[in-house]
């Protein structure tokens, strides 16, 4: 079959998400409270309902998709896989290229996965609104979606150099009925104590989660709860019908065996989305090269150690274990707000201590001419975020190339750049710079987890 788009029929769209916690060689660690003893449930309860709860903590290797879930996810899904033929003939390459296109979903990007099911779980267990926070806006868009078509309320703190940077982000917010405030604000603790230490402060994930988890479990009437995008088991789990909708789309393509599997990663959903179910397959002894690909100016994976750490920059969230540049860390104001942030999913960080995974990391200008070049061949204009897994398919076609070896490659195009368009100006222009992370701010960055736990898989 030499078919450019390969299609499922809805029927046969996932109607289970992957665990990927059921299969590893060695259990996951549990997240740790401030007396250092794990934490239990009832602890979470104040910033998620219990049945997101009980998915965050389960080992079951399959979870049922819910049918109002599966009703909405046909909205979308399931999502067409392309084969990069153009690409490939650019880049003069005996490999198969196949990327899933996540950015046909109503916000253009992966992230209503779990923004839908996250709003659902919320509102059968009575929730009435939701907080979060936003870097690049994709899951800020996302979140207001999912909470539009179920009928919740949701305030989103969305990082101040993305607020400025990407204004029409807010607006696909504000036309879902979210509300959006740039963080930090003046509406938290939190965000209050930040600006009077640093009112130029351009912003970060971890300060937003502190002023989006304060204002859900400060709520008197108990009718708010937090929702995350990315980082947490569960929003790993619900992500995984990414992949495991590829794996059926690949077997129709007449792929018999995949070589290489790349997603960009910043806090983990859209790679472990497409990645964990071959993951599954590379601990079962097939021979697969899996590649998170994160900036190099916030080199989570590629240069921070595996530690207990805070998600957020208050301490307001428990110990996760994860790969980790300190929770205080502030990043360089790049335009891949969604890789920005300082922690990497406690899944994600657990499969590259096992070896399973191979982390790399990519300058911005790198990215953004692996986007251009994919402009002009395959016509998708991506986000910046996007741009890192092109870059890294690139260099795995062009290494294909040099090896004269024949290699199946899939990346996940998790997101369109149509918001974010002012990257592509000032790279047009010659005004984007590469901002490598001095070694120096990286060891003062990881010194604030000095005093926290040291995991440890043996």
């Amino acid at each position: 079959m030499n078919a450019t788009k390969i299609f499922l029929n809805e029927q046969d769209m996932p109607k289970q998400w992957y665990n990927l916690a059921a299969d590893l060689p060695k259990p996951p660690l549990p997240p740790l409270g401030p007396d250092g003893n794990p934490v239990s449930p009832d602890m979470l309860a104040p910033v998620f309902p219990m049945n997101l709860i009980e998915q965050e903590v389960s080992t079951q290797r399959w979870i049922d998709i819910p049918e109002k879930v599966l009703e909405l996810y046909n909205l979308w899904r399931p999502s067409p896989l392309y084969r990069a033929k153009r690409l490939e003939e650019y880049l003069g390459t005996p490999a198969r290229i196949y990327y899933k296109n996540e950015g046909v979903s109503p916000a253009g990007s992966h992230k209503p996965n779990t923004a839908v099911a996250q709003a659902y779980y919320n509102k059968e267990f009575g929730i009435k609104r939701l907080t979060t926070e936003t870097g690049a806006g994709q899951w800020g868009s996302a979140l207001s979606f999912a909470c539009a078509l179920l009928g919740l309320e949701c305030k989103v703190f969305m990082v101040r150099i993305s607020f400025d940077q990407k204004p029409y982000r807010r607006l696909m917010m504000e036309t879902w009925g979210g509300k959006c405030i740039p963080s930090p604000s003046s509406e938290t603790n939190a965000g209050r104590k930040i600006l009077e230490e640093n009112p130029d402060t351009p912003g970060s994930l971890g300060i937003a989660i502190s002023e989006a988890v304060e204002a859900a479990v400060t709520d008197p009437t108990g009718g708010t709860r937090y929702s995350l995008g990315s980082v947490l088991n569960h929003v790993m789990l619900h992500q995984t019908v990414i992949g495991l909708e590829a794996k059926k789309q690949l077997k129709l393509a007449g792929e018999s065996k995949v070589d290489i599997v790349i997603g960009c990663a910043g806090g983990g959903s859209n790679f472990a989305g497409l990645s964990f179910p071959f993951v599954a397959d590379k601990i079962n002894g097939a021979d697969i090269e899996i590649i998170p690909v994160e900036p190099s100016s916030c080199p989570t994976m590629t240069k921070a150690p595996f530690s207990y750490d805070f998600g957020d920059t208050a301490e307001m969230t428990p110990l996760l274990p994860m790969h980790s540049l300190g929770h205080k860390f502030v990043p360089p104001p790049i335009h891949a707000g969604g890789l920005r942030y300082h922690g990497m999913a406690p899944l994600v960080s657990h499969a590259i201590e096992l070896g399973l995974l191979s982390p790399r990391a990519i300058h911005q200008l790198e990215c953004y001419e692996a986007a251009m070049i994919w402009a002009r061949t395959e016509g998708f204009i991506s986000a910046p975020e996007t741009s890192h897994a092109i870059a890294a398919t690139i260099q795995e076609a062009k290494r294909a190339k040099e090896e004269g070896k024949e290699k199946v490659i899939i990346l996940n195009w998790s997101g369109h750049g149509l918001m974010d368009l002012t990257g592509y100006e000032a790279y047009m222009n010659g005004k984007l710079f590469d901002y490598p992370l001095p070694e120096e701010e990286i060891k003062k960055s990881i010194a604030t987890m000095a005093h926290l736990p040291k995991p440890s898989l043996a």
